[in-house]
């Protein structure tokens, strides 16, 4: 699952009708699959659709930012038990073609790097790293590190809001909660459903409609563990192109990167 939950895919939701009853003294009527029922109508509150909208909107907008993200994942364990990991995820971003990640938790520390051209996969406990040819774009490259080597960078979804990857006839359900708090920071408390997951998203009052915090439900899954993030950002980093440059630290050893079906080759 990823991150951020608007690229999950919604089907629609089908209820069996009862079987219709044979008229007296007729024939046995031939078994029939029973007929399902129209999809259920999405509800959807016009103020939830519109700041989910205006929030994706606002973030292609910005040309550079710096987010840090702190989540607590849960897992539930085959007898139900639920336990609790926290990880940070802090994302360096400068628009059409620039991204470096940081992402630490208690069983890895990894670095990612792209610079437009080339993107490098750095695990800082091993000193191992890897570099491939990457596609000329964000998103592109974004998504194909996801399809072709399983790696799901963090917050990749800041990338698709409001873009045909996320469109919003996938939510079946969409709510104002209400307002809130999330640290100093004023904000729209709103819950979504789509097919499998339920989640929230706390957008920021005023001109800067910035997602501050995000809960995912996995409503589909046993015990239906939920993973939060907390996001904090600074929409005036000050970047350089050796801040998405990856050079080797003394040690470490450059490996191949395979795909998802054991070859080694270009993301391009």
């Amino acid at each position: 699952m990823r991150a951020v939950p608007i690229r999950f895919l919604c089907a629609a939701a089908w209820m069996p009708l009862a079987c219709l009853a044979a008229p007296q003294n007729a024939p046995p009527a031939q078994p029939t699959a029973p007929a399902p029922a129209p999809a259920s109508q999405p509800d959807l509150e016009p103020e939830a659709v519109s700041a989910l909208g205006a929030m994706g909107a606002y973030l292609r907008t910005l040309p550079a930012f710096e987010v840090v993200g702190r989540a607590t994942t849960e897992t539930v364990m085959d007898d139900g038990m639920k336990l609790q990991f926290d990880s940070t995820a802090n994302l360096r971003v400068r628009r059409p073609d620039r991204l470096q990640v940081d992402v630490a938790n208690d069983r890895k520390q990894r670095q990612i790097f792209y610079d437009g051209k080339s993107v490098t996969v750095y695990g800082q406990r091993l000193k191992y790293y890897a570099t491939v040819a990457a596609p000329p774009t964000l998103r592109e490259t974004v998504d194909a590190l996801g399809t072709k080597y399983g790696i799901e960078l963090p917050l990749a979804d800041l990338f698709y809001w409001g873009t045909e990857q996320a469109p919003v006839s996938d939510i079946r359900a969409a709510h104002y909660i209400g307002p809130a708090t999330v640290g100093s920071l004023q904000a729209g408390h709103y819950a979504y459903r789509q097919e499998g997951v339920d989640w929230q998203v706390w957008i920021q009052d005023g001109k800067t409609p910035l997602p501050l915090k995000l809960a995912i439900t996995a409503s589909g899954q046993p015990g239906e563990p939920t993973h939060t993030v907390w996001l904090r950002w600074n929409l005036a980093p000050r970047f350089t192109d050796a801040t998405f440059s990856f050079r080797p630290p003394p040690g470490a050893m450059k490996i191949a990167l395979q795909t998802a079906d054991g070859k080694v080759a270009s993301i391009k």
